[in-house]
């Protein structure tokens, strides 16, 4: 069995953002729906890597030539869309904490949203060893640095830790770092895998 196993949280232990709160977003931006969402991903690495939410959404708004009428609400509901989980990853990783299984995070993660996540999963949170968020670390996936990090503050050299995340340009940054690493596909798959 894997001794240390290192989560990302989108995608893998949390829900990504739903059709509808897509759509919420786009109707509060007031703009065309594939236009909001290029400059919404397009600027979104720097917010990740730490950048201040006004500024992100200065930026989104310039990169779409307006302004918007209500950043409150866009910062709230973008806060909101991020903020669900899949209640049997959580329950996979009780599991694992309790077979001294050692957890690594590691999330590409605006600030805004660390609070959020801890106010909110405090109780499964806390069963990981490390967690390392992007925007505290000023760098975020695929960089291998990220990857280095993490494993630094699990105590770890990158080889020791299997990595899951559900994006294959993540899993590719993790291998290039030294990670042993998974596309993750479901629960099942990460059961399986670390026997």
């Amino acid at each position: 069995m894997s001794r240390v196993i290192v989560f990302d949280l989108y995608g893998v232990i949390a829900r990504t953002q739903t059709d509808e709160a897509k759509q919420r977003l786009v109707d509060l931006a007031g703009v065309p729906g594939e236009a909001f969402r290029e400059a919404y991903w397009g600027c979104r690495p720097a917010y990740d890597a730490g950048q201040d939410t006004k500024a992100y959404w200065a930026a989104v708004a310039g990169r779409l030539g307006v302004e918007f009428a209500d950043v409150a609400a866009l910062v709230a509901a973008d806060l909101e869309s991020w903020s669900l989980v899949d209640p049997e990853m959580v329950a996979l990783v009780h599991e694992l904490a309790d077979r001294g299984v050692r957890l690594g995070l590691l999330s590409n993660i605006i600030e805004d949203l660390v609070p959020v996540w801890e106010r909110h999963h405090g109780d499964w949170l806390g069963r990981f060893d490390a967690l390392t968020y992007s925007c505290r670390i000023g760098v975020a996936k695929p960089d291998p640095r990220a990857y280095e990090i993490c494993a630094a503050r699990l105590g770890i050299a990158p080889g020791d830790a299997l990595f899951f995340d559900d994006n294959e340009a993540n899993v590719a940054g993790a291998r290039a770092a030294g990670m042993r690493a998974e596309l993750f596909t479901s629960p099942g798959q990460v059961r399986a895998l670390i026997g």
